[in-house]
């Protein structure tokens, strides 16, 4: 009989593996958005870093968007025709892309700030329901 060694690790909690997958599927399409959003609000264009800077403003905490997450999307955003992209050299590393919102991004971007809009509604009305009360027959 074999027993398991002492530093043998848990399996994961199936409430957090759920909570991961729930986080994933629903940063998706939020991710594209706030990119949007960001360079919308831009006066200048941007690269990944400034933008994921912006993204988590004075706090530490860039809300549930990974740096390495944005670059992937901003490439998509851009390939979608709403972004355009330009690279720069750079004295200090690699060079940069930088992007800026297309009129096509800011109409993308007005339809989906209604889209969210309605969609957040909905969702913290069916959050905020009180209980039904259950009837006796």
């Amino acid at each position: 009989m074999t027993s398991e060694p002492e530093h043998a690790v848990p399996p994961d909690d199936p409430t957090d593996l759920h909570t991961r997958k729930f986080q994933r599927e629903l940063s998706a399409g939020l991710t594209s958005l706030v990119l949007l959003s960001v360079l919308a609000d831009a006066t200048e264009d941007l690269y990944g870093y400034e933008i994921a800077r912006r993204l988590s403003g004075e706090s530490d905490n860039g809300g549930p968007f990974k740096l390495g997450a944005l670059y992937p999307v901003l490439r998509n955003l851009s390939a979608a025709g709403l972004l355009s992209s330009r690279v720069v050299p750079s004295y200090s590393g690699p060079p940069r892309r930088y992007y800026r919102i297309t009129p096509l991004g800011r109409d993308a971007l007005e339809s989906w700030r209604a889209t969210w809009t309605a969609t957040r509604d909905f969702v913290d009305s069916t959050l905020n329901r009180a209980p039904a009360q259950e009837t006796s027959s």
